[in-house]
């Protein structure tokens, strides 16, 4: 992709927390990047890593507008009563700077935490209806399958009702999000061609223009484009794993990709040897303008919001860089 002067119309850009980032740098990491322009910063909750309220809390009391997005609380891991309650107090305090995420979370990791239903879409389906329901004070929905809270009510709830989308792959649950929530988030890689599949398939319930899209992706900026490219490749190896399949199905290189994967020892062997298109494809990565061009082309394809995710070995000090990419405010 060309360097280019062109200057595409700024829509939101976001950066993502990185899970395994030193506590001391948290909330340094907030501030600097709303310092920087960012609209939004997403924390990530993994089971094993940060609580996403835990850390959504403290980096709203830290910052002044940037907001601030959980990406993603499973719905298994909490009583929806009183993520409400949490979530709402958030939206109090901050008024319109919260975004939740809500999604099924690993297989692996649930059943660990012995909180994967018999019915994933079933759960999130409530889940999702109830969250809503209850922010904006109204009663909790008659009791479902795994869900219940009928007749409760929140006394305390926000004047701005926090966007609830869901973090979800395949085209049922995605499906579902159109039907029940406020959006998706398409976790990395989300190339242009997977956003567009993803937003076919949130349906005709509703006008799916209104829905948010939040996207992830692996991202380097330098004024060496080889050296981006090199930098990133470790935030592509997990993309050939099964759990990626709905990622890579719409690429048009997606046979190539996988007769890649299968031919190489290992994820890291599979990044590293990945064809340079491929990975401009299924990151945000180059020089600055071609950054730019990769962050207009996910807008264009139907994301609301596009969230880098920083590589390399310091998260804080790579802000700087990933900054540059970001389109000149009007």
């Amino acid at each position: 992709m060309p360097e280019t002067d062109a200057t595409p119309a700024r829509g939101r850009v976001g950066v993502l927390l990185p899970r395994d980032l030193p506590v001391r740098d948290v909330l340094p990491y907030a501030r600097r990047a709303e310092e920087l322009g960012f609209d939004q910063v997403w924390v990530v909750e993994d089971l094993g890593w940060r609580g996403g309220l835990a850390q959504a809390g403290p980096v709203l009391a830290s910052t002044a507008s940037i907001t601030v997005g959980i990406g993603i609380m499973p719905a298994g891991a909490r009583n929806v009563c009183f993520a409400a309650m949490e979530l709402a107090t958030l939206a109090q305090l901050y008024p319109g700077r919260l975004i939740t995420g809500i999604g099924h979370g690993m297989p692996d990791w649930m059943r660990q935490a012995g909180a994967w239903p018999a019915s994933p879409l079933t759960l999130i389906k409530e889940y999702t209806t109830a969250l809503r329901l209850l922010m904006r004070g109204e009663p909790g929905p008659a009791d479902g399958r795994y869900v219940h809270c009928e007749g409760v009510l929140l006394t305390e709830t926000p004047d701005v009702v926090p966007p609830v989308i869901l973090g979800v792959r395949g085209p049922k649950s995605q499906a579902a999000a159109g039907e029940v929530a406020d959006g998706l988030l398409l976790a990395e890689p989300a190339a242009p061609a997977y956003i567009a599949a993803s937003r076919r398939h949130l349906g005709s319930a509703r006008d799916p223009s209104g829905l948010e899209v939040v996207t992830y992706d692996a991202a380097a900026v330098d004024d060496d484009a080889d050296a981006a490219l090199a930098r990133v490749r470790d935030g592509l190896a997990a993309v050939g794993e099964p759990d990626w399949a709905a990622h890579i199905d719409p690429l048009p290189f997606a046979a190539q990709l996988r007769e890649h994967r299968a031919a190489c020892a290992d994820p890291q062997q599979f990044a590293q040897t990945m064809p340079a298109a491929w990975v401009r494809q299924l990151s945000i990565a180059g020089t600055p303008g071609q950054a730019r061009e990769a962050i207009a082309a996910r807008h264009a394809a139907g994301a609301t919001s596009v969230v880098l995710a920083p590589t390399g070995p310091d998260a804080l000090t790579s802000l700087g860089s990933l900054a540059r990419a970001l389109a000149p405010r009007p």
